[in-house]
């Protein structure tokens, strides 16, 4: 489990759409094989741990619902190691399952901070709440305003600076992961729901 509290900045040094090397300082003091790290959103386990850097396996159903086919050399990602019990959650529970894709549709000035505006798959519109939590790119967010068919964020120029969030433009996709007490609590409901439809008069 991740809080969505992005550690680090890591640099893509190769990605054959199977192996993920990324160049990076700060995660990997303490970044052993075969643990978890969440990189942009998504948990990945780590096969090989290098003289700064690491390297992550990739699945196919991985670069399927994620971004990470636009991942090139050089280009930014963000990293956060798995959380430890006893440990602050700054953010929110972040399980590094990406959901699918939301594409931004603008993003402007809003005060000091900026608002991203994104339209998500229809099917996961439904889980999206005002002021609920959010997960973009692996960041924790909190939603800011809903429409039918997409949402808004503000983003402080901190999250800007230290994120892939920064780099975004109109038309990008990010991997979004939405909260998982929304899904739990609809699995819990369907029964109930399903059998007062089935008693209520045609």
């Amino acid at each position: 489990m991740f809080s969505g509290i992005v550690e680090e900045l890591g640099e893509v040094v190769v990605f054959d759409g199977e192996r993920l090397e990324i160049k990076a300082t700060e995660v990997v003091e303490d970044l052993e094989v075969s643990e978890s790290i969440n990189v942009s959103g998504a948990c990945l386990t780590v096969i090989e741990s290098l003289e700064g850097g690491f390297v992550v396996e990739v699945m196919p159903e991985t670069v399927l619902r994620t971004n990470f086919n636009n991942l090139t050399t050089g280009g930014k990602v963000n990293l956060e190691r798995s959380l430890r019990f006893g440990g602050r959650v700054g953010g929110h529970i972040v399980q590094g399952h990406v959901d699918g894709l939301a594409k931004i549709v603008s993003i402007d000035d809003d005060g000091n901070s900026i608002r991203i505006w994104l339209k998500p798959p229809e099917s996961i519109m439904k889980y999206i709440v005002e002021k609920g939590f959010i997960g973009l790119d692996g960041i924790s967010l909190t939603v800011v305003d809903v429409t039918d068919d997409s949402f808004s964020v503000a983003i402080i120029p901190y999250t800007r600076e230290h994120t892939t969030l920064g780099e975004r433009q109109p038309s990008d996709s990010v991997n979004i992961e939405v909260d998982i007490t929304a899904k739990y609590l609809e699995k819990l409901a369907k029964p109930h729901a399903d059998a007062r439809s089935a008693k209520s008069p045609g």
